[in-house]
């Protein structure tokens, strides 16, 4: 009877109502978000739009484009204009993806490579999902450090963009997949927990989790068993 209540619409839901519908809404909203990023990467491959996208002036385009939809993500997360700037991000995404698929599709096990990069990352996803339903535990103070992780490495990838070193692409592509495993962790405990009660935002967080892993995932497998011959 003490229990807290948040009015909803027409009547009044418990805490418990009010995440399993934020977990619900950013289930299917995650899963319509990959339609435009495939999308985009197919665009992107067919077209070859993104090739010219090397160096600084790639890294400018990926930076800006990327943070511009994410801060008008922010602005429209609580309005209905909200779903269409996520998906046009995610189309955003896909087509920025592409040059790295043309690049591995290069490869006579391409098509093998992708497909292993794509049921890792689902793979990853599913782990960090079964481990958020049954951690009881409050993970919120991994915040600040998976932020830290985060930047080191995205200031990494900035310096390596005019290193060009394969080894330093490696590290920090197996840096990525460990950062952002644990930030899909991080991000899906804040849903189940209530720390999260915009399924925009929640979409977003995840989107972005599952990008890098699958990025970094396909990064590695295309350095390390791409197949030329």
């Amino acid at each position: 009877m003490n229990e807290q209540v948040h009015s909803i619409d027409y009547g009044y839901a418990s805490p418990v109502a009010q995440r399993n519908k934020v977990l619900r809404n950013t289930s299917w909203m995650l899963a319509l978000s990959l339609l435009p990023t495939v999308l985009g990467a197919w665009v992107g491959v067919a077209t070859g739009i993104t090739r010219g996208l090397t160096g600084g002036f790639g890294l400018i385009v990926f930076l800006g484009g990327a943070f511009g939809f994410m801060f008008a993500i922010e602005k429209t997360k609580n309005s209905a204009t909200g779903v269409p700037v996520l998906l046009a991000f995610t189309f955003f995404m896909g087509l920025m993806l592409s040059r790295l698929i043309a690049m591995v599709l290069g490869f006579k096990n391409g098509p093998s490579l992708i497909m292993t990069a794509f049921g890792g990352t689902a793979g990853v996803f599913f782990v960090m999902a079964s481990l958020a339903t049954v951690i009881k535990r409050d993970l919120s103070g991994m915040g600040k450090w998976l932020f830290v992780g985060a930047l080191a490495i995205m200031i990494g990838g900035i310096i390596n963009v005019f290193v060009g070193s394969t080894v330093g692409m490696m590290v920090i592509s197996m840096m990525a997949i460990g950062i952002f495993s644990a930030y899909m962790l991080f991000d899906l405990k804040q849903i189940i927990d209530g720390g999260e009660t915009n399924y925009i935002s929640a979409t977003l967080a995840l989107y972005l989790d599952l990008f890098n892993v699958f990025q970094s995932l396909l990064m590695l497998l295309g350095v390390m068993g791409g197949d030329r011959d």
